[in-house]
């Protein structure tokens, strides 16, 4: 592939798909500057892998299942350090710690993000794509997994969710 088409590509998965990537980043990293760090770094491997980007699959297929891998790399390097908890054994709902969040959407948001955090870094993509609005199939393109795997997991992701969320409701 000629350079100009590798910055054509990175140009046109930029205009589509940066704000996307900055909420991964951001999802996947609590510290501000770590964040910033992983969203420079797919970014990089994403001008990078244009050179290897074939057509086979969408540029949205494409971008994401870089940006997932890049952001699972992250995570693996980051679990030798502190790993991640599966979201039933999760006691409290952690609360974030930016003082900044006062509506309460944004501490939801912020809640949310920090429990996706803490999760085994596939049920982690897994979620976020659905956050995205990604389909069980899109989302079974980018993480390799089966279609109906995929369902499973959102269902049962979005149920421990939700428990989460509303602790009175019984189990």
């Amino acid at each position: 592939m000629t350079g100009a088409k590798q910055h054509d590509l990175y140009r046109e998965a930029g205009e589509q798909f940066a704000p996307a990537i900055a909420r991964l980043a951001r999802a996947m990293e609590r510290d501000p500057d770590k964040a910033r760090d992983l969203e420079q770094d797919i970014h990089c491997e994403l001008f990078r892998s244009f050179a290897r980007f074939d057509g086979r699959c969408s540029l949205k297929t494409w971008v994401y299942r870089v940006s997932h891998n890049v952001a699972a790399e992250h995570r693996l390097r980051e679990s030798r350090r502190t790993p991640g908890i599966p979201l039933d054994e999760i006691d409290d709902p952690p609360e974030p710690t930016d003082t900044e969040l006062a509506a309460a959407e944004s501490l939801a948001i912020a809640r949310a993000q920090a429990m996706i955090r803490r999760l085994p870094t596939l049920d982690a993509q897994v979620m976020l794509l659905w956050l995205e609005g990604e389909s069980g199939k899109e989302i079974a393109e980018v993480t390799g997994l089966g279609a109906a795997n995929v369902a499973t997991r959102i269902h049962r992701l979005k149920a421990l969710l939700a428990d989460k969320f509303n602790p009175e409701t019984p189990s």
